[in-house]
Parts: structure tokens; C-alpha cells; sequence
């Protein structure tokens, strides 16, 4: 009998339907629950990788100010992206780690530059100058133990086979994304502790409501490392889902099979690669028919929103004529916006005229938008972007098979962190001097352009496995 794991030998599970088997492959009712208590701790630390990004994002601004006067509304969006920089430059750095050594390394270790990093967050008031700069650090160092990302959909895509991979990654991602919602939630129920808060004097930490989420986080993160230590287990299976060997693996049975020969199909690696930019893109703008058909499926549903959010008809919005009075051109920067976003409905009843600023001269001749169109385009880039995102991680990870993911895994992480900087820097800037109809409508022209990539690569994007003959399609 085969043999996984630590101590006597265990009765394997045999049959098409029984949990773990894929027909004539062998996999034990232990090995099986490893296999799967293993994959959801992960969920939980890809959970936490997002909670750690958005769980401050509503008290950054307003938190900047106090700590340091001299901080401004462009310091502020470096402040904010400094998290994606750090982890697209974690993200390959943790992938090739986790390629030769146990993943548990390279996830301990990036967790706990996470935790480090938000006990500095909480500290930053402390210094007497250069506030704002030990905030800077904070956040970036917070993203580079985010570059985990890498390390876990790796992983999956190494513990799961065809079969069971999509649901996998689709968890994944659910996970990915509860964390983004969550974390506000979690920063608006702290907004109860007030600015003052309590003090602890032996150790000089300020519990408020900019300190409390943080504080959460490094509870939440040395609960993570915990888990992993005591639960997270090395697994691998190939495409049909029999166990591999793997130099990441504790222990190695002699009936484990080999992993098959091949090389990887790079020009469908590339072309994921730039197609998951497009649609993290995408996404930052806005902030079983089989996977290929599905993706292709979303970017036609994005088209089809931003197209519909383009300017149409003879209604044209109110004008700040206002303004004109003001000798100065305001110059609005991607800060700006954001900083908006925090203010009081009280800050704004009092803030003045409103309408399409005069000296945007887009103003005077392109068509307002009308609520309905936004609900209407948010609704389809909504159903749009969560089928690409999780087809693209799936797509991905079937493409390169087997072999270690990590460096991969890494690079795809790395090129969708430079989406979320790239594009509110583009939107802000085409916004601001062309308007609404130049933004959307290059949008509109990126996605025909990706969707023209994606027909040109499509019968590329197939698994390792169907491609070197292992398993039909």
C-alpha cells in the first residue's frame, strides 16, 4: 500500500467520487484533509494580505495630518501606492524563495515583516520629525510582506489538480477580495475608540482609532504564523491529481510519480501576464464552458460597461463659472481626489460651487454622464472583473504545470501591482486634460486590444498536461 505522511500506513481511497481520488490515483482520507486544511490556511493568509492593505485605507489621510504637518495631498498618493511597490518587488523575491525551499520560509518571514511594519505604523507619532517619512516606510514594508501572494497561489496550483483547481483559485480570490470589503468595516467600527483613545505608558502605544486596525492586523498575524507552524503542511500533486515529489516536501514516498517532462509554453505565459495587467488595470480605473471562453466572456462585459460610460447625447453638466473670479488655476492632483473622499458632508456643504471646474475646457462641449449609465457600467464591470481575475490565476497556473510556480507566480503578482499604480495615475491625468470621453474610450481600445491578444493566443492557453499528451482536454 502506499504510504503518506508520518507513522503506520493508511487505507487508500479508491474511486472516482470518493474525496481525494481521481479514478485509478490513490490518495488517503489523511492525506487528503492535510492536503485541504493546508490550502485553507492560505485562504485565511490571503485574507489577511488584503485586510492589511485596506483595513487603514479610510484613516491614512487624516492620520498623515496629524503625525506631521508638512505632509501633502501628493505625499499622501505615495503614501498609498508605496504598498503596491513593495509588493511587486517582493512578489518574484518570495516566488523563487518558495521554488527551493519549504513554502512555510518565505510566508513566516513575510508575515512577520507585515507585523513588524504595522507595529512601526503604530508608532509613527513618536518620532519628533520626519513623521510622515516613517509612515511612507511602514506601508511600503506592509506590501512587501504582501508579496506572499505569490507563495500562496503557487501553492495552490502545486496541492490541486485540473479538476479541482478553478474552485480553488476562485476561493482564493473571493478570499482576496472579502478582505478588501472587510477591512473598511473594521476601520469604521474602530472610529468609536476616537482620536484620543488610551495610552499605554510602559510602552509608549497609542490605542485609537488609527492605531487600533494595525494592532488588530499584528494580532491577526502572529495568529496566521501560528497556524501555519502548527497546520500548513508541504503538498504537490500533478494535473490528475497524484501526488508528487517535490524538494519542498518533508518527507518523499517511493511511489509518488514524477513530474512530467515539458517545456512551458512562454508565449502563453507572457500573454496571461499581460492580459491579468489589463484587467488589475482595469479594475484600478474603477476601483463548465471552460477558462479561456470565460475570461474572453469578461473582457466583452467590461468593454460593453466602459463603453456605455462614454458621453452621449446634448446634455452638457454645470459649469463652475464661479471660478472665474479666482485668478489661480487650480492644479488637482490624484491626492486631491482621494483626500475628497475623506471629508465631511458638513466640509462639503460648505466648500462652494460645484459642477465641471470652467478651466477644464472639456467641460464645454463633452456630454455629462448620467447616474444611470455609471450604475449601469458599474453593475457589468462588477460581474466582468471577478471572471477575469479568477480565469487569469487559473489559466496561469494550468499553463505552467506542475513545476515549481513560485518565480512565476511572483511575476504575476508584480505586473498586477503595477497595474493599481499605473492606473489611477492614468485616469487622473487623461481625466483631467481630455475629460470622460478620451479616458473611456482608451479603455474602451485597451480591452478591444486585449481581447484581439487573447483570440490570437487562445488555442496556447491550455494546460501543461493537455498540451504534453498526459490528459485530454
Amino acid at each position: 500500500m502506499a504510504s503518506f505522511g508520518v507513522g503506520a500506513e493508511q487505507e487508500p481511497l479508491l474511486g472516482d467520487h470518493t474525496p481525494g481520488s481521481r479514478g485509478d490515483i490513490i490518495e488517503t482520507e489523511e492525506h487528503y484533509k492535510s492536503r485541504w486544511r493546508s490550502i485553507r490556511i492560505l485562504y485565511f493568509t490571503m485574507f489577511l494580505s488584503s485586510v492589511g492593505f485596506s483595513i487603514v485605507i479610510m484613516s491614512i489621510w487624516p492620520y498623515l495630518q496629524k503625525i506631521d504637518q508638512t505632509a501633502d495631498a501628493s505625499f499622501l498618493g505615495w503614501v498609498i501606492a508605496t504598498f503596491s511597490l513593495g509588493q511587486m518587488a517582493a512578489s518574484p523575491l518570495f516566488g523563487l524563495w518558495s521554488n527551493y525551499r519549504p513554502r512555510k520560509e518565505p510566508l513566516i518571514v513575510s508575515i512577520f515583516i507585515s507585523v513588524a511594519a504595522n507595529c512601526l505604523y503604530a508608532y509613527v507619532h513618536l518620532p519628533p520629525s520626519h513623521n510622515k517619512y516613517y509612515m511612507l516606510v511602514a506601508r511600503g514594508l506592509v506590501g512587501f510582506g504582501a508579496g506572499n501572494v505569490a507563495v500562496i497561489r503557487s501553492y495552490i496550483a502545486g496541492a490541486t489538480s485540473l479538476q479541482e483547481r478553478t474552485s480553488a483559485m476562485a476561493n482564493t480570490s473571493a478570499c482576496q477580495a472579502l478582505g478588501f470589503i472587510l477591512g473598511p468595516v473594521f476601520q469604521t467600527c474602530f472610529a468609536l475608540i476616537g482620536e484620543k483613545g488610551v495610552t499605554w505608558d510602559t510602552i509608549k502605544l497609542q490605542i485609537n482609532m488609527y492605531t487600533a486596525p494595525v494592532l488588530l492586523s499584528v494580532f491577526l498575524g502572529i495568529l496566521n504564523i501560528i497556524l501555519i507552524l502548527t497546520i500548513l503542511r508541504e503538498h504537490r500533486v500533478d494535473d490528475s491529481g497524484r501526488q508528487c515529489k517535490n524538494i519542498n516536501f518533508e518527507e518523499v514516498s517511493t511511489d509518488e510519480v514524477q513530474v512530467p517532462q515539458g517545456n512551458i509554453d512562454q508565449v502563453a505565459v507572457v500573454a496571461t501576464n499581460v492580459l491579468f495587467f489589463v484587467v488589475l488595470f482595469i479594475f484600478a480605473l474603477f476601483e463548465t464552458i471552460g477558462e479561456r471562453a470565460i475570461l474572453l466572456g469578461g473582457l466583452i462585459v467590461v468593454w460593453v460597461g466602459f463603453f456605455i460610460l462614454l458621453p452621449w447625447g446634448n446634455q452638457f453638466p454645470k459649469i463652475q463659472w464661479e471660478d472665474l473670479h479666482n485668478n489661480s488655476i487650480p492644479n488637482t492632483t490624484f491626492g486631491e481626489i482621494i483626500i475628497t473622499l475623506w471629508k465631511s458632508p458638513r466640509e462639503d456643504h460648505n466648500e462652494g460651487p460645484t459642477g465641471c471646474p470652467f478651466e477644464q475646457a472639456w467641460c464645454l462641449y463633452t456630454p455629462m454622464i448620467h447616474l444611470a449609465q455609471f450604475l449601469i457600467a458599474a453593475v457589468l464591470v462588477g460581474i466582468g472583473y471577478p471572471s477575469c481575475n479568477v480565469m487569469s490565476y487559473t489559466l496561469y497556473s494550468k499553463i505552467l504545470g506542475p513545476k515549481p510556480q513560485g518565480v512565476y507566480m511572483g511575476w504575476l503578482t508584480a505586473s498586477g501591482s503595477a497595474a493599481r499604480i499605473l492606473g489611477p495615475v492614468f485616469i487622473s491625468q487623461v481625466y483631467t486634460a481630455w475629460g470622460p470621453r478620451w479616458a473611456f474610450s482608451l479603455v474602451c481600445g485597451l480591452v478591444l486590444l486585449t481581447i484581439t491578444l487573447l483570440g490570437v493566443v487562445y488555442k496556447r492557453l491550455i494546460a501543461f498536461s493537455v498540451r504534453h499528451g498526459g490528459i485530454q482536454e
